[in-house]
């Protein structure tokens, strides 16, 4: 039997009661009653048991380099679409965080009042809100009312006793609140994630099926380009090739739909180097039978050409990390609005390829080179 006081109030515990001065380095989630209040409850370690890709070691290393120099709280956010990264990211940050002796802690739920329970341990610990967005929206007016987000600000701001490393992921930017995007002083990093690169697809699909399987691979590749595959869908299609079937088999079968409009960059290339454009065009790449038409601006806007085209003759060119047509397989019209003079000197531009690429949300951070 353990006897322990609190105040004036003593409670009998079993012989299994353990006393620390700091949380061991385990993984904890926070859990709440309504007769005792809150609490953690032990949980397996976030282990990564899979090959990682791409720069996440390095990344996870400045993370743990900052919070070692940092004398206030260290935000993260770790933002983008589902099933390409962020949790995985996260599991790298867990696991390394137990490795190097830090508590983490798992908030999954919203309980009003658990920023005060947070700010009561007052250790260096790190804590991961996975789906932020989605957890700690607005709730409910029965349920507290208010913005759960806004409440949380004053624990990221670093007040409270005990460094803590915060971690949240989300899918959508829009949904955070207005005073944690472009906030460094309480989120200083911010890891966008990306969908796989071709290279990317490459190079996740040889280790996972072989070189014996590289058309196959070359296949998935060119469907990237038209819809935006995650590595939940590239695990699924590994799978289902690796059982023997070919891509355009398995493709159907597999609950990868296309649910929304994609929108593509096309551009005209000339063996002279010149180039017309037209961006984020609404096309159906999946069109095998019809063709498709794209009018095309030069450098100064002009509506020059439009170029029809069979959606089923395209290629992926790794040369040029684009979906292709050569010449032969585009049927030009030229537009005589802008005057004879324009309309000839387009005609004798020689076109040498048309290149067509899914256009991609713009890039959150600044780029400066």
């Amino acid at each position: 039997m353990k006897a322990i006081s609190i105040g004036k109030r003593y409670e009998i515990y079993d012989d299994s009661l353990k006393a620390y001065d700091r949380l061991p380095a385990k993984t904890y989630t926070v859990r709440f009653e309504k007769m005792s209040g809150f609490f953690l409850e032990v949980r397996t370690d976030l282990a990564v048991k899979e090959k990682v890709y791409g720069v996440h070691p390095e990344k996870a290393g400045k993370v743990f380099q900052a919070f070692t120099k940092f004398e206030r709280n260290l935000g993260i956010i770790l933002s983008g679409d589902k099933g390409i990264g962020k949790s995985l990211f996260a599991r790298i940050l867990a696991s390394k965080a137990v490795e190097d002796g830090y508590p983490v802690i798992i908030v999954d739920q919203y309980i009003p009042g658990i920023a005060s329970y947070i700010e009561s341990i007052e250790q260096e610990a790190v804590f991961l809100f996975d789906e932020f967005d989605k957890t700690f929206g607005s709730i409910r007016s029965g349920d507290g009312g208010g913005d759960p987000q806004s409440g949380l600000l004053s624990l990221f701001d670093g007040t409270s006793q005990g460094k803590k490393l915060f971690i949240i992921t989300c899918n959508s930017l829009q949904r955070l609140n207005d005073y944690l995007v472009n906030r460094p002083g309480r989120f200083h990093y911010h890891f966008r994630f990306e969908y796989p690169s071709a290279e990317g697809i490459m190079e996740y699909l040889t280790d996972k099926l072989g070189t014996q399987y590289l058309s196959e691979i070359q296949k998935v590749i060119l469907f990237s380009k038209k819809v935006a595959l995650n590595f939940d869908c590239l695990r699924a299609i590994a799978f289902e090739l690796s059982m023997g079937g070919s891509f355009e088999t398995v493709i159907q079968d597999l609950n990868i739909i296309n649910t929304r409009e994609t929108a593509y960059n096309v551009t005209l290339h000339f063996n002279d180097g010149t180039v017309m454009k037209s961006n984020n065009c609404r096309l159906d790449m999946f069109n095998k039978e019809g063709r498709e038409m794209v009018y095309l601006d030069d450098e100064k806007g002009r509506n020059l050409i439009t170029a029809e085209f069979m959606p089923s003759a395209c290629v992926y060119d790794p040369a040029r990390g684009a979906t292709i047509l050569p010449a032969d397989s585009i049927m030009l019209s030229y537009n005589d609005y802008y005057g004879e003079e324009a309309q000839e000197e387009a005609q004798k531009l020689i076109p040498e390829y048309l290149s067509i690429v899914r256009a991609v949300e713009r890039n959150i951070h600044y780029l400066t080179a």
